[in-house]
């Protein structure tokens, strides 16, 4: 990292997909690689060049809707997402007397063809020889999740104006009602029973 800068923008992302109950846990380890570790690894070398330039830099994570939220057969990227959130949250609050900024952006469903090749990835995977849940039901749970996908040029100009932005908000869901439907999500959790109704 010979040369100046002061905006990072962490974009590594891979998906892998089927119900996480049968999935390979090599299968899962491989998302955590690119999605956590590798983010993780470098930030980690931007925070300190920043420190030792005095560099009152941006560091800006690409999340994704699944950081605070799942769906089914996105479990395992759902969870790496859940987890960059947590680094995010934790080096905005270790950096902020540096005055370092970290802000997160959350895309939501968008037609980049990420996530149906994400479902088809399911496939290198699932036998229906050997696993209980059966491809049929896989690919009709993943249907309507895969309809009615955004158009991504909405998420790149969004993008476009965060990271060019001087000021803003440390988590950036878009689009709107992706934001709206993860806020009732969570607060639907504190109240969700278990067991028979």
């Amino acid at each position: 990292m010979r040369w100046p800068f002061d905006t990072f923008l962490s974009n590594a992302g891979i998906g892998e997909g089927g119900p996480i109950s049968e999935m390979p846990v090599d299968v899962v380890r491989r998302t955590f690689e690119t999605n956590v570790f590798s983010s993780l690894a470098i930030a980690q070398r931007v925070v300190r060049k920043f420190l030792e330039s005095k560099t009152r830099g941006r560091i800006l994570f690409v999340s994704s809707m699944g950081g605070m939220l799942t769906a089914y057969g996105f479990g395992a990227y759902c969870a790496s997402k859940h987890a960059l959130e947590g680094i995010a949250a934790a080096l905005r609050d270790e950096l902020a007397a540096s005055g370092i900024t970290v802000q997160t952006i959350n895309p939501g469903a968008y037609d980049t063809g990420f996530n149906d090749r994400l479902a088809d990835t399911t496939y290198h995977w699932h036998d229906d020889a050997v696993h209980l849940t059966k491809e049929r039901d896989i690919r009709a749970s993943f249907a309507p999740l895969l309809k009615g996908q955004l158009d991504p040029q909405e998420m790149i100009d969004r993008m476009v104006e965060v990271v060019g932005a001087d000021e803003g908000l440390y988590r950036n869901v878009w689009p709107p009602a992706i934001e709206t439907l993860i806020k009732q999500i969570q607060e639907r959790a504190w109240t969700l029973p278990v067991g028979p109704k």
